[in-house]
């Protein structure tokens, strides 16, 4: 009798158990039909899986590994790139080349003190051509074969022949220091580069000067005429560089600017004066 029971409950247990896996085993055979694997953002967040997301449920087994090693290819490529530069993209460098920082420091022989008041105003030219000849025999273009060091050489013998014009010629040196130096840049349109109004003595002497020049007529007494007013312009000139160097020395920035813009007047008389011809009239002066 207590046999017959114990076998009825293991019978039971039995048929239980059978049921189980007999339920349990349509679901992991479904599951694997469906999710044969799910990505990292479903494994992280199991309610995303669901039918909105079907395209990460929908990824094949070797997908996902494929992709991750292509991403670690490009991160590593990434990082090479900004870490080591090649090459190419480091500047060619010319031996003795000048310090190109100012025009000042571009000649340290001749001026190695550097702008005025630091250093005169008045520059040696002779010793300035000296040294402005030696950096272009270094800087030469023809010295170089063709490429970037060619291309770098043409850049600084470019800056250095501007270089040399500006400090030799007194009207574009103050205009080029007080540009560089003080911020100042007195070829702005109202001819002061500090908003101020220009001097009318100056303004009514310039046009007394061009008024002079109109009234010249034709014929040998006018080329006289001419020759006299070049003068007189010339010792204005003169004057102004006088004047300018000395503000400049003493670190008057004020007067200096005053004294450039005069000079800028004069010398465009000069020129209209140079290029004078029987007969043209007057001349067209730029302020």
């Amino acid at each position: 009798m207590a046999a017959t029971f114990r076998s009825q409950k293991v019978a039971q247990r039995l048929a239980a158990s059978s049921t189980l896996r007999s339920t349990a085993r349509p679901f992991h055979t479904s599951t694997r039909k469906t999710l044969p694997i799910s990505c990292i953002l479903c494994q992280l967040w199991p309610s995303r899986a669901g039918p909105s997301n079907s395209a990460f449920i929908s990824i094949s087994p070797r997908a996902l590994p494929h992709s991750r090693r292509a991403f670690t290819t490009t991160s590593c490529v990434s990082t090479n790139q900004s870490t080591e530069p090649s090459a190419a993209e480091t500047p060619p460098t010319i031996p003795n080349a000048p310090n190109t920082t100012t025009y000042y420091t571009m000649f340290p022989k001749t001026l190695p003190a550097g702008a005025p008041p630091s250093s005169p105003f008045t520059v040696d030219l002779p010793t300035l051509r000296r040294e402005f000849l030696s950096l272009q025999n270094t800087l030469h273009p023809d010295k170089y074969p063709p490429g970037p060091t060619k291309r770098t050489a043409e850049t600084l013998s470019a800056t250095v022949n501007e270089a040399y014009r500006t400090l030799c010629d007194p009207l574009l040196r103050a205009q080029y220091i007080l540009r560089q130096f003080h911020g100042i840049d007195v070829t702005a349109e109202d001819g002061s580069g500090a908003s101020a109004p220009l001097d009318p003595e100056l303004l009514m002497e310039v046009m007394d000067v061009q008024e002079a020049i109109e009234e010249v007529g034709e014929g040998p007494e006018a080329e006289e005429r001419i020759a006299e007013m070049k003068k007189e312009n010339g010792e204005r000139v003169s004057g102004c560089v006088k004047a300018l160097a000395e503000a400049f020395d003493k670190g008057d920035v004020e007067w200096a600017r005053g004294e450039c813009i005069r000079l800028k007047f004069w010398v465009s008389v000069a020129e209209g004066l140079r290029e004078w011809e029987p007969g043209m009239g007057g001349i067209r002066l730029i302020h």
